[in-house]
């Protein structure tokens, strides 16, 4: 049932898609339009009250702006009359007696239509109704037909408002300069951050120990620096770093098996290589879906029963309604896209786990995770999705209330609207976590989503420790590992960006390397998590169902059972001496 809903809501995104599309003035996004609401490269019908409108623009194809660097900040357009011309000036033209050389030899008219070229120098509104000298050269954009400078500077000066802290005019020009003269450079640091991630996903079951005896060290040493400062609260802090001492001997097993999942997560990955490029797939769906998402706003937004009325575009209360239903298009879709990769990863890491003969394993077990999450499953991760769907959308409704009240409420309103925000984001996280492992239920069980959620809940309460743990250490030793990949590529960026050159030049070209390198090693060691998460799940119901006697035999790997024993020998130990 909650494939249908989520295929007939599609089919409404779609139907959408297609009313702004062909209903829409979609060729005036396109093609453009000139300041008396006539579109260009086309052939355009009388609007009552605009006097030089209804014009014939067929062989006028290009929008050019008679003063492109004019931008209106508040409403994100330029601030300047718009023509539609035969032809973008491609030559810089410093005098109106250029512009009449240009609309002669190339039958393209860069004054208002009203003006004669014959009068172009001499005319008295050629202040207001002509192009603003001097005329730069500029070429049109691929797709949208508009007439763009080919020299940004204008626009990197309009830029210069907003940077407050510069104070000498050219420091833009010289940071925009830097960035197109390191594009190689920039583009090969992205490769490598992407390299490192991969690499340290296969070696982090290798460096996971030392990680988290590091973890464990720098807790210890901060307390006991703590203790050497304030000497005031010295018997406060003993008894601190004794109870942390005491609880880091409690958490050892808990810790040793968080270090164990990784070890075998990072085994997982050698088996199933292809779980590596689950972050290109999930990213190459989402991309595509936000530009197709991006492009019918753009033509909702000229859709609808529309009219023109004195060149402003006026839009039907029903398109309002449709914009809202894509909205919540754009968050459910994404979600479920999301968690298509989680149930994807979840049933090849299910299915590597409960192999005893790993010689056994499909040929492509994430190929054959897709497929049966295809056949049986797709149902369970469109309820899943919806549920975070109806938790975000309150959320991010509120936040654009505390945005646009901003100054306004008072600070008792203001409390409450956080307070909301806040609860719903951490609801949100916990319906995540719940969701993840759900998915993680239904590829072991095959059960419905309720179902699912049920026994992965009842499974986490039963080892809170050991999540807790899992979810402190892992998270901390992941952390490091991102830390590790931005700091390498960036040392290799300062290397390679030559930083003896004047700092405005490679700052932020190594700046958009480190967010780059961020996200790339966010994305692939969430994949990792993912990992995790599932391995301790499948053993949760491996050591409920399963105690190792014949017929009960684990399907744990080796390592886990290595763990497993060693804790069942401590014990006897343990009561023997008793």
């Amino acid at each position: 049932p909650w494939l249908i809903i989520f295929a007939l809501f599609c089919i409404g995104m779609a139907c959408i898609a297609g009313f702004s599309i062909s209903t829409g003035a979609a060729s005036r996004l396109i093609s453009g339009y000139d300041s008396y609401g006539n579109t260009c490269g086309q052939k355009n019908s009388k609007i009552e009250g605009v006097e030089l409108s209804g014009r014939d623009q067929t062989d006028n194809k290009y929008v050019f702006f008679l003063d492109p660097c004019n931008i209106d900040i508040l409403n994100r357009k330029i601030k300047s009359m718009a023509l539609c011309v035969s032809r973008c000036p491609d030559i810089e033209l410093k005098t109106y007696t250029d512009v009449k050389k240009f609309a002669l030899q190339n039958g393209s008219e860069l004054c208002s239509y009203d003006i004669p070229v014959s009068k172009y120098p001499s005319h008295g509104e050629r202040s207001k109704k002509c192009p603003k000298l001097p005329v730069p050269p500029s070429n049109s954009l691929p797709v949208f037909h508009r007439c763009t400078p080919v020299d940004i500077s204008c626009y990197a000066q309009f830029a210069e408002a907003f940077v407050t802290f510069v104070s000498d005019n050219s420091m833009l020009h010289r940071v925009i300069a830097g960035v197109m003269a390191s594009k190689e450079i920039i583009m090969g640091l992205c490769v490598l951050a992407l390299v490192l991630s991969i690499i340290l996903m296969v070696v982090i079951r290798y460096i996971s120990v030392v990680l988290v005896w590091i973890l464990t060290a720098l807790v210890v040493l901060g307390s006991i620096g703590k203790l050497s400062v304030h000497l005031a609260l010295k018997r406060l802090f003993l008894h601190s770093v004794v109870i942390l001492l005491l609880l880091l001997f409690f958490m050892r097993k808990r810790v040793a098996l968080t270090i164990t999942l990784f070890h075998v997560a990072g085994k997982v990955f050698t088996h199933l290589p292809l779980l590596a490029l689950q972050p290109f797939w999930t990213f190459l769906s989402l991309m595509l879906f936000w530009v197709s998402w991006l492009g019918v706003l753009l033509f909702l937004g000229t859709a609808g029963q529309n009219r023109i009325q004195l060149c402003h575009v006026v839009k039907d209360i029903f398109v309002n309604y449709m914009v809202w239903y894509h909205a919540v298009g754009l968050i459910w879709i994404s979600q479920f896209i999301l968690a298509c990769q989680q149930m994807t990863v979840a049933g090849a890491v299910v299915t590597y786990y409960f192999t005893r003969n790993k010689s056994e394993l499909p040929m492509t077990p994430i190929v054959s995770s897709m497929l049966c999450l295809t056949r049986y499953h797709l149902g369970t991760v469109a309820k899943g999705s919806f549920i975070i769907t109806l938790v975000e959308i309150p959320r991010l409704i509120l936040t654009y209330i505390h945005n646009q009240l901003k100054g306004k409420e008072n600070a008792c309103a203001r409390c409450m609207l956080k307070s909301c925000i806040c609860c719903l984001w951490c609801l949100k996280k916990c319906l995540m976590y719940l969701n993840q492992n759900a998915y993680t239920a239904t590829a072991i069980n095959s059960t419905s989503f309720c179902t699912s959620a049920r026994d992965a809940f009842v499974i986490l309460v039963e080892n809170a420790l050991r999540v807790a743990t899992i979810n402190t250490v892992g998270d901390f030793v992941l952390f490091l590992g991102k830390v590790l990949i931005v700091s390498c590529t960036a040392f290799v960026g300062v290397l390679s960006l030559n930083y003896q050159r004047d700092y405005t030049v490679w700052v932020l070209p190594l700046l958009i390397v480190c967010l780059f390198s961020w996200l790339v090693a966010h994305c692939f060691l969430s994949v990792f998590e993912i990992v995790v998460d599932v391995l301790f799940l499948c053993f949760a119901v491996d050591t409920k169902h399963n105690d190792g006697s014949p017929g009960r035999e684990f399907y744990m790997d080796k390592a886990l059972m290595s763990f497993i024993f060693l804790n069942s020998t401590l014990i006897d130990l343990v009561k023997l001496l008793a």
